[in-house]
């Protein structure tokens, strides 16, 4: 066969073009792949700049810091719901379990509610209290004055939320308004009480809540990420809180990225 007579070798179009056309669409994934990134990263920034907020400030500050940018607090909660995301198990659903296998007519005061789900998921009454309100069942306020009645509530619950400098104040708040015999149920991150973390020692945590005027029922240290305690309202004669020694509680505070 003559030299001009042979077969010309065509050019793979199928096989380039699809190999260009699959390199374009990484391309144009990539800057999509990278926003979403971006969201999330800046997403995440304004979460922990707002949480630790919570956690250095007193809870009226905290809550003038959200009257005047209400704002921040969706993104707070967002931020939140997020990071629960990734824990294996919710404080959150352990207290509603408990609540679940008791009486529905337990009055329940739920400070720090979040979204509310605690009210959304029993058949009890719940006062649910936050910084802010977006649901009209849920009241806005400092949770040091709640402004509830003396004695008018079964259950108060702290679910991550014992966040203020002034703690203290929302458990003295949560002592006023349970009856005799009502139960305190709280949830707290692990890490602020360990002290081979720098967190508080649970036992002097107890010891300063029991001799507000509670009786310690239950400590729970078996989950990962946060550790329960229950306790129960004794009698509240003749308590003297000045000399309660409470211990600081770590603030939850993120490594920069």
């Amino acid at each position: 066969m003559g030299k001009n007579s042979r077969k010309q070798r065509k050019p793979d179009v199928t096989t380039k073009g699809n190999g260009s056309s699959s390199k374009l669409m990484k391309k144009t994934s990539k800057p999509s792949n990278f926003l979403e990134k971006m969201k999330m990263r800046l997403s995440g920034g304004h979460f922990r700049m707002i949480n630790e907020k919570l956690y250095t400030c007193s809870g009226r500050e905290a809550f003038s810091y959200f009257r005047e940018n209400p704002s921040l607090f969706n993104m707070y909660h967002s931020g939140y719901q997020a990071q629960m995301t990734q824990w294996p198990q919710q404080p959150v659903n352990e207290i509603i379990g408990w609540l679940q296998c008791g009486s529905p007519s337990l009055v329940v005061a739920d400070f720090g509610c979040g979204d509310a789900r605690l009210a959304k998921s029993v058949k009890n009454k719940v006062f649910s209290f936050d910084l802010v309100s977006n649901d009209p069942d849920v009241i806005a306020c400092d949770m040091s004055k709640t402004g509830l009645d003396c004695a008018c509530v079964d259950v108060a619950v702290f679910c991550l939320s014992l966040m203020g400098t002034n703690y203290q104040n929302y458990l003295i708040e949560a002592h006023r308004v349970l009856k005799s015999g009502g139960w305190l149920l709280i949830a707290e991150v692990k890490s602020r009480m360990d002290p081979k973390t720098g967190g508080a020692d649970p036992e002097i945590f107890v010891k300063a809540v029991c001799d507000l005027g509670f009786t310690s029922a239950l400590k729970d240290f078996s989950n990962k990420m946060f550790v329960l305690f229950h306790f129960n309202k004794r009698d509240g004669k003749n308590l003297k809180r000045k000399d309660i020694v409470w211990p600081e509680l770590k603030p939850c505070i993120y490594k920069r990225r």
